[in-house]
């Protein structure tokens, strides 16, 4: 038998359709020589530091670096982890030959490979490797499966990330929580998640201390047209009422026009970064709310594989694209004129060598039903940027008019549209220049001037305007996505921006779930569409001194160094060993720093409070009544001080987990049937 091990149940379901496997059994598809069984996200991880050594149960300064010899992993203590793991594990050990289905790109390489090995896989291993669900690729997968080994740096790359993370994760959130986090609250630090802080702090503080100066402009208005003095601002109100004086009884003399005419090209297909942003802007949605409506849409067969940072499509894809076209339902008239005639190729849109495990984010042809509001709007996003690439540019005509008053210059520019090109694609709310668009240019590209002749001349109305220097934007989740995909410089041309990814800190998949990961801390909150850092959030990143672990350019050289381990570019065992150095340098610095505590803020609820009464009172009647059957919630967790000790499945925990408390008391190292009082007594040692 081919056992094919897919990423989730729903996949294992298409993929048995396909292959024959008709018949179910418990936690897997049978049929026409196939098994396909499924896993459901992680279902090992890497061990727990107190299971490499006991000495490291306890959270001490006097234990670190914590560094095991050899990183071991260890299935995940769940019961359904463990039911399924079992189905799959007795499959692989029956195979003549295993599939991997998984998730086609470096978490689910990861994933799917920490199953194998430990279920001491030992027959030969395919890789299916497709970038959409419909059934065509599928079949066209399964047609040209490829060797296990052509994906081995690949997971090389996904483990040397997962060995890292835990190394810093680790090591730097146990040492700054003793540190500095007053037993109140754990003080959690990661190779991604600190640097992204550090960026909306930075911005915060320079916010805060902007002192804004004023300035002045000399403008003019003629035929109701406003003209701006060349010279720029004036940083003193004197000199520019000078000028202003020297120009009041002289007429405005036009000195030149020149008009110049161009394109602009369509703005780029979708990776996910650029869809969680221009989601962002658009409609409000968070990057975890577009990652998840973008994954549905990929489930349901509309769009292909989401978590992708190129802009690109092979070239292999072009032949299906009147296909495509064709069965975007709904389109009809927009891809009418694209479909009458020779569809371009355009290196713009078309180039291999910009494309690595997959290609740019597009429709897949198939028909839209059943799709909810949030659904159709990221649906036409991505389908109206597929059907944009393929319309011609937009000719524009820029304007340059030049003036004279007095021998004081004056200039205003205007720009036309000659034929839209592209921008037919779009409704005017829908309108977007690469991700470029904002009020101001706006107004510029509605700016169509009056038709100006060369040595006329008239009366005009001149005026001096004081105005003030205004601090930078505090970020939203788009901006900080941007500044997250270029290590902290904000870009806007998409040449330069496509060179910085390449030290971008975190990845395309992984950065919505860290945004949410300093929500759920309470490092950041948000107000309307700004992230503001808390105090917590502040004064972590100031009594951080290690730039490695706060710099986003310096965390982007380690994506970069994760990236090149991908392309066999890069030795992962030297990755590794920089990593533990720079592990041990920065505790030996923090051990001897001599730093104040950081104030711990309260989490606030808010939604808790306003929404959903009816539930909360549900969730509220399920507490009580295990208050009944376990009256260990009286005694006060040792760590955060705040909640009390309640039991759970494998561990004692704290009530105030969901608030970022990660307290815990293994089943393994403590007796579960305790009673109160000798509970109490364990936990008081621990404060010690």
């Amino acid at each position: 038998m081919k056992v094919c091990i897919a990423e989730k149940p729903s996949v294992a379901r298409e993929i048995a359709g396909i292959l024959g496997a008709t018949s179910r059994r418990d936690g897997y598809f049978e049929g026409n020589g196939y098994q396909v069984t499924w896993t459901f996200g992680h279902f090992c991880t890497l061990k727990e530091p107190h299971e490499y050594t006991d000495s490291w149960k306890q959270w001490s300064l006097y234990v670190l670096p914590m560094i095991p010899p050899r990183f071991s992993i260890k299935l995940i203590d769940n019961d359904g982890v463990k039911k399924q793991f079992g189905v799959i594990e007795k499959l692989i050990s029956e195979a003549e030959e295993v599939i991997n289905c998984g998730d086609a790109g470096q978490e689910g390489e990861l994933i799917q490979r920490w199953v194998m090995q430990k279920a001491q896989c030992k027959v030969p291993v395919k890789r299916l490797w497709i970038s959409s669900l419909t059934e065509d690729s599928i079949r066209e997968g399964f047609n040209g499966l490829k060797e296990q080994s052509k994906f081995d740096k690949l997971y090389e790359a996904g483990l040397s990330r997962a060995i890292g993370d835990w190394l810093l994760g680790m090591n730097a959130t146990r040492l700054y929580t003793v540190k500095y986090g007053q037993n109140r609250s754990v003080l959690s630090i990661g190779r991604v998640q600190t640097p992204t802080l550090a960026l909306i702090v930075n911005r915060q503080l320079e916010i805060e201390n902007f002192k804004p100066e004023p300035y002045w402009e000399l403008k003019t208005i003629y035929r109701e047209t406003t003209f701006s003095a060349t010279k720029g601002r004036f940083t003193a109100q004197e000199e520019g009422e000078k000028f202003l004086e020297q120009i009041k009884t002289s007429d405005f003399e036009v000195t030149d026009v020149t008009t110049k005419k161009g394109e602009e090209a369509p703005p780029r297909l979708f990776d996910l970064t650029a869809l969680q942003v221009e989601c962002n802007k658009k409609f409000s949605f968070s990057a975890e709310e577009t990652l998840k409506i973008i994954q549905s849409l990929y489930e349901k067969k509309l769009t292909t594989y989401p978590r992708v940072d190129t802009t690109f499509l092979s070239d292999d894809l072009y032949p299906k694209v009147p296909a495509i076209l064709k069965g975007l339902a709904g389109y009809e008239e927009l891809v009418k004129s694209v479909l009458a005639g020779k569809i371009s190729k355009s290196k713009k849109v078309f180039d291999n060598s910009k494309v690595t495990d997959h290609h740019a984010i597009i429709p897949t042809g198939v028909r839209a039903n059943n799709i909810s509001d949030n659904e159709r709007k990221v649906y036409d996003l991505v389908t109206r940027r597929f059907i944009a690439v393929f319309y011609p540019n937009c000719k524009i005509s820029t304007t340059t008019v030049l003036g004279e008053v007095n021998k004081v210059e004056f200039k205003v520019t205007g720009k036309q549209i000659l034929e839209p090109g592209w921008r037919a694609v779009f409704d005017k709310s829908a309108n977007t220049l690469n991700d470029k668009e904002d009020e101001e240019k706006g107004k510029d590209d509605d700016n169509i001037l009056p038709d100006f002749v060369k040595g006329e001349s008239g009366s005009h109305l001149p005026s001096l305007n004081e105005k003030w220097t205004q601090p930078p934007k505090y970020y939203t989740e788009a901006t900080l996505l941007r500044a997250m995909e270029t290590a902290g410089k904000l870009v806007d041309d998409d040449e330069l921006r496509d060179a910085l990814k390449e030290n971008g800190i975190g990845r395309p998949s992984t950065r919505a779930a860290i945004i949410e990961t300093l929500f759920k801390r309470n490092y950041i909150r948000k107000d309307r569409k700004n992230l503001y850092a808390t105090q917590t959030g502040v004064e972590l990143i100031g009594t951080i001194k290690e730039e490695l672990l706060k710099s986003a350019e310096l965390t982007g050289i380690w994506e970069k160094k994760l990236r090149q381990i991908e392309k066999n570019e890069y030795d992962p065992r030297q990755f590794i060993e920089e990593l533990k150095q720079m592990l041990t340098e920065i505790v030996a610095n923090v051990k001897s720093d001599t730093g104040r505590a950081i104030t711990i803020e309260e989490i606030v609820p808010e939604k808790e409070k306003t929404e959903k009464p009816k539930t909360k009172k549900k969730t509220e009647n399920k507490k009580q009544i295990a208050a009944k059957k376990e009256k260990t919630d009286i005694v006060l967790c040792p760590l955060c001080k705040k909640g009390s000790v309640i039991k759970g499945k494998t561990a004692y925990g704290c009530s105030e987990w969901k608030a970022g408390c990660a307290f815990r008391l293994s089943y393994e190292d403590i007796d579960e049937s305790l009673r109160e009082k000798d509970l109490k007594t364990i936990i008081e040692s621990l404060n010690k």
